[in-house]
């Protein structure tokens, strides 16, 4: 069991269904279903392990960039909903805000603390050493580390985005709740903590670090066999291409941290990632839950849920509750 905090509300994924709830401006919840297998299941080759986490991803960009878009149509007041609207404009404004976004992205987690790690161990123009190559890795990722905790601390003063984070601290509560077989209702799920390990921040956290090793190992290899790189930019044109290949080793990481968080080693080993998520969760209302626990239930209609759901009506496509949890 997965989700993700969207525009006043939640969406959630089970083994075979992803389901968004949101909360309109007149108070009732809407809902949209629908099923879905993660290709990993799908082709045996895909849900090896590396393979799967690089390619789940991708998944699950497209799946929540479109539950953010639903979102932001639900959220929004009537009058504005009401706008009549073209689909292709809509879509062309959302490539052009994602191909920016991707770009501004790469150019800010990737290739300026490159450029900081190349100004930092020595002149651009010389040749670096295998422990040149190391120092430059471990400054670029301390510098994307900083922009990640930078960037997240700085967007958490934004008042939508604080509800988002309300969200996503309602998100992790209901899961917990789920997965330690209580009740699922907005007064139990309250009770439970915020902090998750199988936290998409956490996982973000662990590809900045990741990186630091695999691309100083990287470097080493590339610069022995064909000398340094002649610039910055070559070096960012060998690192992009394996962006997913250090994504699907940090899935692997963060999958097995779940799974052994009693562990002493893992439970050190995963508090940075719990720390950051002191600023992207934060302790969400009732309502806030009723609307995560509404999201929770419906995209376990294919019977993964306990009792405590099973005995509660879960709604078909799109649809408007009034009182969803009652």
């Amino acid at each position: 069991m997965g989700g993700q905090a969207v525009i006043e509300g939640v969406m959630m994924r089970s083994p075979h269904r992803v389901a968004v709830a949101v909360r309109k401006p007149n108070g009732e919840i809407a809902v949209r279903t629908f099923p879905y297998t993660p290709l990993a299941k799908r082709k045996k080759w895909i849900g090896q392990p590396v393979i799967r986490g690089a390619v789940g991803l991708v998944e699950s960009l497209k799946i929540g960039i479109g539950a953010l878009n639903w979102s932001a149509e639900q959220a929004a007041p009537e009058e504005e909903a009401a706008k009549p609207k073209s689909k292709a404009k809509d879509r062309l404004t959302l490539a052009g805000t994602m191909l920016l976004a991707t770009v501004i992205a790469l150019a800010l987690f990737l290739y300026f603390p490159l450029w900081v790690g190349r100004t930092a161990v020595g002149s651009h123009g010389s040749e670096l050493s295998a422990a040149g190559q190391i120092g430059l890795n471990i400054v670029a990722g301390a510098v994307r580390v900083l922009i990640l905790l930078g960037y997240m601390w700085a967007i958490s003063f934004w008042k939508d985005i604080h509800r988002v984070f309300q969200y996503h601290g309602s998100e992790h509560k209901t899961i917990f709740a789920f997965e330690k077989g209580d009740e699922l209702s907005a007064d139990r799920v309250l009770k439970h903590t915020r902090f998750h390990p199988r936290c998409g921040t956490s996982f973000l956290l662990i590809v900045a670090l990741s990186a630091i090793i695999f691309f100083a190992i990287v470097d080493s290899i590339v610069t022995a066999v064909w000398g340094d790189y002649p610039s910055v930019l070559a070096r960012f044109a060998v690192h992009l291409p394996l962006v997913p290949l250090v994504a699907g080793i940090s899935y692997e990481i963060l999958k097995f941290s779940a799974k052994h968080t009693e562990n002493r080693l893992v439970k050190v080993a995963i508090q940075p990632g719990l720390w950051l998520q002191k600023i992207t969760t934060q302790e969400p209302d009732p309502a806030m839950c009723e609307v995560a626990v509404t999201a929770l239930r419906t995209a376990l209609r294919n019977g993964e849920s306990p009792e405590s759901a099973d005995a509660q009506p879960v709604p078909e496509k799109d649809q408007v509750l009034q009182h969803p949890t009652e």
